[in-house]
């Protein structure tokens, strides 16, 4: 069975950078809590997901996330400028991306390859001081890397961040020109392919847009609701383990059943789901 280890969202922000979190579009996302992976649901979906429609195929037909889903379980945009780039791999080139952003670069045992340990960004992040717009801009820039690396673009390891975000960064007004929903929604979907071959054995990607998805498209999986007013929706189940101890321990083949089970009219959104 793969390896889903859920990554744990960057800490706090300071409310004095609240107004700049919302000029970029972080502001919601930046709330969402500890949403704890359950594995084996994962691991039950992924056996339904076909690589070559993007979809999750059960008996009743078909289903998958959606834009709509992203925006609303994350709060991010998803209708703007697309996120591409190019990707490159020299130590050099970080350096000086971090330079720029940061005013200090990380040591090469501050990084994994072309990733920046997230303990870094924190170390850094934490000893920021807010004293002007450099600063501020450093620190939620800071934030917003945490978030790509915790909840949004993480890898397996779950303790660092690619850099390649950074030159998106530059223009810190325009962060919020940038269609990071549907760039979240691309990096969960090649997760989950990835995730089909058989020498897999771990999965990384937006783990919490995936579960929330998952319990609210087809309830009948989900644990019972902590937060249920909660925006984002991701919030709703928050620190869910706490209240349902039971569904911790729910094995792989307990998924696997309630799915071959479903029936029409056991999963919400009904737009999302097409006759087989």
């Amino acid at each position: 069975m793969l390896i889903c280890d859920h990554f744990l969202p960057s800490d706090l922000y300071s409310p004095i950078v609240e107004t700049h979190l919302r000029e970029t579009g972080y502001y919601h996302v930046s709330h969402i809590g500890i949403v704890q992976c359950q594995s084996a649901m994962i691991n039950a979906l992924i056996e339904r997901w076909r690589p070559e429609t993007h979809t999750f195929h059960f008996l009743v037909g078909e289903c998958s996330v959606s834009l709509e889903d992203v925006a609303m379980i994350l709060g991010l945009l998803t209708n703007e400028i697309p996120v591409t780039g190019p990707t490159m791999s020299s130590f050099e080139t970080l350096e000086a991306e971090c330079l720029h952003h940061f005013g200090v670069a990380p040591r090469k045992m501050d990084c994994r390859g072309s990733f920046i340990k997230l303990t870094w960004i924190i170390g850094l992040k934490d000893r920021t001081v807010l004293v002007d717009d450099i600063q501020i801009q450093r620190y939620v820039k800071c934030h917003i890397m945490l978030l790509f690396g915790a909840i949004l673009f993480g890898d397996k390891s779950g303790v660092a961040v690619h850099w390649k975000f950074l030159p998106l960064l530059y223009n810190f007004v325009g962060i919020i020109q940038f269609s990071w929903g549907s760039a979240c929604l691309a990096h969960l979907n090649r997760s989950l392919c990835r995730a089909t071959c058989v020498d897999y054995k771990e999965m990384d990607g937006p783990l919490t847009l995936l579960l929330t998805w998952a319990w609210i498209c087809l309830p009948f999986l989900a644990p019972i609701l902590c937060n249920p007013r909660l925006f984002p929706i991701a919030n709703k189940w928050r620190n869910w383990e706490r209240e349902n101890y039971a569904c911790r321990y729910h094995t792989f083949a307990h998924y696997r059943r309630l799915l071959d089970d479903m029936q029409e009219g056991h999963a919400y959104g009904i737009d999302h789901i097409e006759p087989a």
